[in-house]
């Protein structure tokens, strides 16, 4: 397979066969973010997609699952991306699953059309991170949306019949919007009723934005109690029925898994646990992103 640059995916898109249909991140100003800083973003060509997608197929003899790489798939042309579907039914038919990231600004060009079309053709589910639902936290970290903004694009997906999975990341607010951070952010993610829920805990990135901020005394991370702290407030206050929740990145110092509500009181025992015994975490030199 042909990469131009660093690669990145989802956990989940982990034995997946993971093809770039665009360079780059079309927004790629988020001050907590280090990924996809050596390239700028562009479409790729269509007849090196396709390309690559045949070079696939001569190689591996089963694909369940298709990731359409780098940071932002759903940009491209809908026309183009139905022929990319097409295609990845075509040549594979034994998959399962294509999904890709997207940002509100993707889906927002998108019409309710062009989504159910898209569906129809394969693809069945988008990664979309929301980081905050708290409007400050997302101005400082230069999301470039707002929390309605990306309630909003979430709610489009699922109206559409894609499937959606939403990221948010505990501490991103420091100490000062602890509280605002979790209670804002289990909102938004109550109000989009995702499919799934994936929470990371913040890792600072040498060469962001936020990393100078850190060092220069601006910005300051949560201790491991206030991780737990938000945590628990956060789960407080979710109301997501039939999300699958996860909280196993290796970013985070405590791992949790379930499906909301029903599980809902057993992780907020074993946020308990943790709060009585931090031994229970993740040590500190065994986090990662």
């Amino acid at each position: 397979m042909r990469y131009v640059g660093s690669v990145y995916r989802p956990p989940s898109e982990a034995y997946s066969l993971i093809v770039q249909v665009t360079y780059g991140c079309s927004h790629n100003t988020c001050a907590f973010c280090s990924m996809f800083k050596e390239k700028r973003f562009a479409v790729r060509p269509l007849e090196e997609v396709l390309e690559d997608f045949h070079i696939a197929r001569g190689i591996y003899r089963h694909v369940e699952r298709v990731f359409l790489a780098d940071g932002d798939a759903l940009v491209r042309k809908a026309s183009e991306m139905y022929v990319i579907l097409d295609t990845v039914r075509e040549l594979f038919p034994e998959c399962e699953r294509v999904t890709c990231y997207a940002s509100p600004s993707s889906i927002r060009i998108r019409t309710d059309e062009e989504l159910r079309t898209l569906r129809a053709k394969g693809l069945t589910m988008v990664y979309m991170g929301l980081e905050s639902g708290c409007d400050e936290v997302l101005k400082l970290m230069r999301k470039g949306h707002t929390a309605a903004d990306i309630v909003a694009m979430g709610q489009k997906v699922r109206q559409n019949g894609i499937a959606l999975s939403v990221t948010a990341i505990t501490g991103l607010g420091g100490p000062e919007l602890l509280e605002r951070h979790a209670v804002e952010t289990a909102e938004a993610f109550n109000a989009m009723n995702p499919e799934y829920i994936g929470m990371l805990t913040l890792m600072v990135e040498p060469g962001t934005p936020l990393y100078d901020w850190l060092h220069d005394g601006s910005f300051q991370l949560l201790s491991q109690p206030q991780v737990l702290q938000e945590t628990r407030l956060l789960m407080e206050h979710l109301d997501s029925p039939g999300s699958v929740f996860r909280m196993n990145h290796a970013s985070n110092y405590l791992a949790l898994k379930g499906t909301l509500n029903q599980d809902k009181d057993a992780m907020l025992r074993t946020i308990d646990a943790a709060e009585h015994n931090l031994n229970l975490l993740r040590p500190e030199e065994w986090r990662g992103l």
